[in-house]
């Protein structure tokens, strides 16, 4: 059974006017049409709704059942609409963002800080997630916008760049490898490392990129941020390679080394994804935004408006 919610309103009228030919003219319809749509709604329902009568029409015990019925799905309908208006409104809303460690971890706190305090009317929903299930959920419209940085690894996604993110080695000074500041990732595979949670993007990674040697990542321990791992890479426990932006932040607290990778993959791009820019809601443009606004730039604009 199917029903038009363009013919349940016109039965509205049509009932509230006591007549077809003014609920036609209600619904801006000519009265045969009315007519005709009416009997296709009759036909769909196995139940005659009118009584036609030379003043008017009359409800049958089905059309009465229907009115009522009728009239609780357009006041559904109608909040379905306020509900949606208020999602357009640039003060109200819910995002859900699936982003890497690095968003997660490094930036995203301070500016959703920054952008929240401005619409205390928005809620968000940030989740690290690994890039394969960033992709994968964008595209499938489980999130709203993705976070990462790296190749894009799907079709069907549209991807805003924002800013770079550099990979560095960090190691304590007294390591071996503390004085080159030239290494290759290969170079790194013979010290014990201190790696991410197995969730975290750059854990995978590098586990990816070793077993391109046929190495296993030699990990010594495992954490779940950017702090604790390099608190041990500091006390000696293992090197780590970390985004250069949390390695510096770390680097004003701890005595820490700072070393260059020379591999192509050290440099990434960080991007914003959607699945489609057209059909964002402008509460999300507004995000997008303030992530390019915090990495000093202004080119988004021309993107996303």
């Amino acid at each position: 059974m199917h029903f038009d919610i363009p013919d349940l309103r016109l039965f509205i009228h049509i009932a509230e006017a006591g007549s077809l030919t003014a609920g036609a003219r209600s619904a801006s319809l000519s009265t045969a049409a009315a007519s005709t749509r009416m009997k296709s709604l009759e036909s769909q329902l196995g139940c005659r709704l009118f009584y036609r009568e030379s003043q008017g029409i009359e409800l049958t015990p089905g059309g009465q059942q229907l009115l009522i019925h009728a009239r609780t799905i357009m006041r559904q309908v109608e909040y379905v609409k306020a509900d949606f208006s208020k999602m357009q409104n640039k003060t109200e809303g819910h995002i859900r963002i699936f982003a890497n460690t690095t968003a997660v971890t490094d930036f995203m706190p301070q500016i959703l800080a920054k952008f929240m305090a401005e619409r205390p009317d928005v809620t968000i929903d940030l989740q690290e997630r690994p890039t394969n299930d960033i992709f994968r959920c964008v595209l499938d419209g489980a999130a709203d916008i993705g976070i990462t940085s790296g190749d894009v690894l799907v079709e069907g996604v549209e991807t805003i760049p924002f800013s770079e993110d550099r990979l560095v080695v960090v190691t304590s000074p007294n390591h071996p490898l503390s004085k080159n500041n030239n290494l290759s990732f290969r170079d790194t595979l013979d010290y014990s490392y201190v790696g991410l949670h197995h969730g975290s993007t750059i854990f995978q990674f590098l586990v990816n990129e070793s077993q391109k040697y046929g190495i296993k990542l030699p990990l010594k321990m495992q954490v779940y941020g950017f702090e604790q791992a390099c608190r041990l890479i500091e006390a000696g426990v293992g090197i780590g390679i970390l985004p250069e932006s949390s390695a510096l932040r770390y680097k004003e607290k701890m005595d820490l080394n700072i070393l260059t990778i020379n591999d192509d993959w050290s440099v990434r791009k960080r991007f914003v994804v959607v699945r489609e820019v057209e059909s964002i809601s402008e509460i999300c443009k507004d995000l997008i935004q303030e992530i390019w606004d915090h990495h000093n730039s202004d080119i988004i604009q021309k993107s996303i408006s």
